[in-house]
């Protein structure tokens, strides 16, 4: 078998994987992309946060991001019930971008890709990683392609596969998610939405009128096209029938709000689910290899946190990576994986709070301070690593004494 010899591999062509290429690329390292898919390619994910135009800017890619026509996204607003609450990125707490964009993400994650290839990045599209050999001096992959099987050395393997989770599963690092185990149905509609108060600029995210731990999202696109989606324990959405596109069209129905603002929508596309999405591993990285964004763990789509933490994960993966290329002594799991997840799990707690009901609790207070509501915007645009921000710093304790003083007696 024919095994050629590379400087860096990333599996994955993915924001984690391109934005990281580009770094790397850009610091004067060879870097080639493996992609199990041909792209555009659809995926979900579409809701960016402002946190993550830090990223696409270090990698060189805003100006081609900020061309491309996407939504704009100026915020988020929150409904249950009567109740409404919104959050407008330009009033957080922590310095840094104000606003992001809603994408379809065949186009976005191309255009990515795209951006990679003309820093230098080689990508090869439908190309599969089938083997991982970490156990000699330099990582040994075994690439499956349309024609022929093939081998890489390289110097080091990045895994940004996603949900693939290539590595993980190749090298049994897969280990049961501590969220418990929901499920989404999701689809793209051609939205006709006609209400004069309806903000494109906001993601809009429902709690279902009777089940608090159910919720839909609402994510308008630039071509009068949404993003829906609904997101349920299993046992819930299996109580509602066995036809995937009724029970998703019932669940809609059940929220009057919802149901109003989408009366004229055509619902053209066929609904998706993901199941048991929520993941993690044993570790981040080994002899040889790290893994990236959705590859090491996901906690759940509420805040739209996936794309933000993988674009985190890649920022700091190519400083240590070019120090290590470059000779230096690194540490991984103090430089890689310890500020990374810092911010996963303030995220995690919030993520938590919500469904427990205690997030509600605070989101839907009808006297929210205005400093403390900056706060908790700052979390909600993806600022999860300002430790300026108390709710950062100490994210626990200070979320659960704030619900506390919100919650209705």
């Amino acid at each position: 078998m024919m095994t050629e010899k590379k400087h860096v591999i990333v599996i994955g062509a993915g924001p984690a994987g391109s934005v990281v290429a580009a770094l790397l690329q850009n610091k004067g390292h060879q870097v080639t992309i493996i992609e199990r898919d041909k792209f555009p390619r659809f995926s979900i994910g579409e809701s960016l946060l402002p946190q993550c135009m830090a990223f696409i800017e270090q990698a060189g890619m805003l100006d081609a991001v900020q061309a491309a026509g996407f939504q704009l996204k100026t915020g988020a607003a929150f409904i249950h019930k009567d109740k409404h609450s919104e959050f407008v990125f330009s009033d957080k707490f922590t310095a840094g971008f104000d606003s992001t964009f809603q994408v379809q993400r065949d186009k976005f994650d191309a255009l990515l890709a795209d951006e990679a290839q003309r820093m230098g990045v080689e990508i090869r599209w439908q190309q599969q990683v089938v083997d991982a050999d970490f156990s000699a001096e330099k990582p040994l992959l075994t690439i499956k392609g349309s024609d022929k099987t093939y081998q890489i050395e390289a110097e080091f393997v990045l895994d940004a596969s996603g949900f693939g989770r290539v590595l993980p599963r190749l090298l049994n690092l897969e280990k049961p998610s501590d969220f418990p185990c929901r499920q989404s149905l999701f689809t793209h509609i051609e939205d006709r939405i006609d209400c004069s108060q309806y903000d494109r600029n906001k993601i809009r995210i429902i709690v279902h009128p009777e089940q608090r731990d159910v919720w839909y999202w609402l994510i308008p696109f630039s071509n009068g096209r949404c993003s829906l989606g609904v997101v349920a324990e299993p046992d819930f959405i299996q109580s509602q029938g066995d036809d995937q596109e009724q029970v998703f069209r019932q669940l809609v129905a059940q929220e009057p709000s919802l149901a109003e603002l989408l009366k004229n929508a055509v619902f053209d596309t066929r609904v998706n689910t993901i199941k048991g999405y929520s993941a993690d591993v044993t570790t981040l990285y080994g002899d040889g290899y790290a893994l990236l964004g959705n590859a090491g763990e996901f906690l759940d789509p509420v805040f739209s946190s996936g794309v933000t933490i993988a674009m985190k994960s890649a920022s700091l993966a190519a400083d240590i990576l070019d120090k290590q290329l470059n000779q230096q002594t690194v540490d991984w799991q103090q430089d890689f994986v310890i500020p990374l997840q810092k911010g996963v799990e303030t995220f995690r707690t919030f993520v938590t709070a919500w469904y427990e009901g205690s997030l509600q609790d605070v989101v839907f207070y009808d006297q929210q301070q205005d400093n403390i509501k900056a706060m908790i915007c700052s979390i909600l645009a993806g600022y999860v690593w300002d430790e300026k921000n108390p709710y950062v710093k100490n994210s626990k304790p200070r979320l659960k004494t704030l619900a506390e003083l919100c919650r209705e007696p």
